[in-house]
């Protein structure tokens, strides 16, 4: 049913609980897991050090994905981690159509606050617009 399974990341306590979601899918369906970071290019992000341009986010995106794989591994599902560049749902989206994705997996609510959730997430956009079947995980309160 599923061969390419798809987990967006932005490091957040939901997108890490959609974590193990996603990791049990793939394992299930014997699926390829994809790790997605986007760096959200629609901010100002890169900063100048020694005549080299870095970007913290791809640096920080680049650490959450490598560590969502090694858990992975660890189960021994097969996975990918991808850092890209761009506005988020616009990135994801694209990521699905290339990469042949058959579902996503994301949390609820990601970085942005309530005043983005007021706006409508990355996740809302995401859903209503996929072609493919979106698995929206939520972050539990532990208070």
């Amino acid at each position: 049913m599923y061969d390419n399974v798809l987990l967006t990341t932005d490091g957040s306590d939901a997108a890490t609980a959609a974590v193990p979601n996603a990791i049990d899918l793939a394992e299930k369906y014997d699926a390829l897991l994809h790790v997605l970071y986007v760096a959200d290019t629609t901010e100002y992000s890169t900063v100048t050090f020694e005549d080299d341009v870095v970007d913290p986010l791809e640096q920080e995106g680049k650490r959450i994905v490598d560590g969502i794989v090694e858990q992975a591994d660890e189960r021994d599902v097969e996975a990918v981690g991808v850092v890209m560049q761009g506005g988020v749902y616009e990135t994801v989206l694209q990521y699905v159509d290339e990469q042949a994705v058959d579902v996503v997996v994301m949390g609820t609510h990601g970085r942005r606050g309530l005043g983005r959730a007021l706006l409508g997430s990355v996740t809302e956009r995401v859903v209503r617009t996929a072609d493919v079947p979106v698995l929206t995980v939520r972050a539990v309160d532990e208070e």
